[in-house]
């Protein structure tokens, strides 16, 4: 089999298991309907009720602030949904199912990477709605605009492949379920709701060095929104841009093979 045949086999079968990752969820209509009201709750939640008692630095909208952070925490959202979905499949033995037939070794994690992104553009498209309606918009036009984006979309494909690993390595749907809300703090140590230089040292250094702060700052450098990183900052702040495209290449370098020997070998 050529290497050509061999792509196009992967290529196909993958798509094949996107169409039944984005079935299963048309088929339950109450998980899709959560994850697409979720981002338009946090939208307002946090724009109005942070918006009332914060600052932003230098000045300027907390809500337009606010918007670059929440994108950020919408986009690392990928690591929790891909993660739950590969344990419950690991755990109903539908993994064995896959390895049974004849398909591609990347088709099972390509079709979940591949339904998350989709799923992924959907909610961010209705956080941008959520976003203009309270006031958020972008002002440097519509390439930076788009360069932004794509970086959320790169990264979230990037941190789908490290929700994989972490499912097949769990195989437990309930132990999953059980390690979402440890996501939380991770999120949260950032920049995306307020400046981290008011944190303690140590603090401030684990918030500047998160990939969170990090596409938080490049969106708000691309969209021209407050918060800015401007002065003296640590390295990831300054060079936001070129931190968000580093993380998603070692993302994809560490987790990308260790989900494919993890799916390969999940059955022995």
């Amino acid at each position: 089999m050529t290497a050509y045949t061999r792509l196009r086999w992967t290529f196909a079968d993958g798509l094949t298991l996107v169409g039944r990752e984005l079935g299963r969820l048309r088929n339950n209509p109450g998980e899709l309907v959560v994850a697409l009201i979720f981002p338009a709750v946090m939208v307002v939640l946090f724009g109005y009720v942070f918006g009332s008692a914060i600052q932003v630095p230098d000045g300027g909208d907390y809500r337009e602030y606010l918007m670059p952070g929440l994108f950020a925490m919408v986009t690392f959202g990928s690591v929790m949904g891909v993660m739950t979905r590969m344990a419950t499949d690991a755990s109903r033995g539908v993994m064995d199912r896959f390895r049974s037939m004849p398909m591609a070794r990347l088709a099972v994690p390509f079709g979940q990477t591949g339904a998350d992104l989709l799923t992924g553009l959907l909610m961010l498209a209705i956080m941008v709605g959520a976003g203009l309606l309270v006031g958020w918009q972008p002002h440097r036009g519509l390439i930076p605009t788009a360069q932004a984006f794509l970086l959320m979309i790169v990264l979230r494909y990037a941190l789908s492949w490290a929700g994989v690993y972490v499912g097949l390595a769990v195989k437990n749907d309930q132990v999953a379920d059980a390690m979402v809300p440890l996501f939380m703090p991770f999120t949260m140590l950032s920049n995306a709701f307020v400046p981290t230089g008011g944190m303690p040292g140590w603090l401030r250094f684990l918030a500047d060095w998160n990939p969170v702060s990090a596409l938080t700052a490049a969106s708000r450098e691309l969209f021209g929104n407050p918060g800015a990183p401007s002065g003296d900052v640590a390295w990831p702040l300054a060079h936001p841009v070129t931190t968000v495209l580093l993380w998603s290449a070692a993302l994809l370098l560490i987790f990308v093979p260790l989900s494919l020997r993890a799916y390969t070998r999940g059955g022995r």
